[in-house]
């Protein structure tokens, strides 16, 4: 029987706050139940292995960076919307930085739940970039690009790796200003532009 107010979602929301503290290469089954005060096997009630809870992080993960950066877009367009997402996204994985990075797991194909989270994301970014005129082709890989620039700095950010003293702040809305030339050049064909 499982116990009274344990829930999957209750798990989940524990088990995001434990890999946000300790990571989520360091997220155990174990930790979280101890977290929880419930047995090991009380958790298997609710959740069928370590896989399916880091699948269910990355669900949590994507739905929550999808509506940061969507509110932050509200109101905005072109450049500004993508310094705001780009700002939003940063935000996030600076104060989670476990579900931002369980946020990249690619879908399995089979599971609705985790495409439609992600297909939402992808729709935040789309709209964000509908300004560029981009046609549908190109806009898959203005948001490819857009997903590799961000996570790439966050990644680097969390691990350290600008350990210079000038400002991560100037360096990001480099790259996002740099993002916004590519772009705008794709869409005009200029010369150096995406191929045709």
């Amino acid at each position: 029987m499982p116990r009274r107010g344990l829930s999957r979602d209750r798990i989940v929301a524990e088990a995001a706050v434990v890999a946000d503290e300790v990571g989520l290469d360091r997220l155990t089954l174990a930790t979280v139940a101890k977290r929880l005060n419930v047995s090991l096997p009380g958790l298997y009630k609710h959740i069928d292995s370590l896989d399916g809870l880091r699948r269910d992080l990355a669900v949590l993960g994507v739905r929550e960076l999808t509506a940061a950066m969507s509110a932050a877009a509200v109101g905005r367009s072109g450049r500004d919307a993508l310094h705001a997402i780009a700002r939003a996204y940063c935000d996030y994985a600076a104060a989670h930085p476990a579900r931002c990075a369980a946020s990249v797991r690619a879908p399995d194909p089979g599971d609705a739940e985790h495409l439609a989270v992600s297909e939402a994301a992808v729709n935040v970014l789309r709209a964000v970039l509908d300004g560029y005129g981009l046609g549908d082709d190109e806009t898959i890989h203005a948001i490819r690009a857009v997903r590799v620039v961000l996570h790439g700095f966050v990644t680097l950010v969390a691990a350290g790796g600008f350990g210079l003293p000038q400002s991560t702040d100037v360096t990001l809305a480099r790259l996002v200003d740099s993002l916004d030339a590519t772009f705008t050049s794709w869409a005009t064909g200029e010369e150096g532009g995406a191929p045709r």
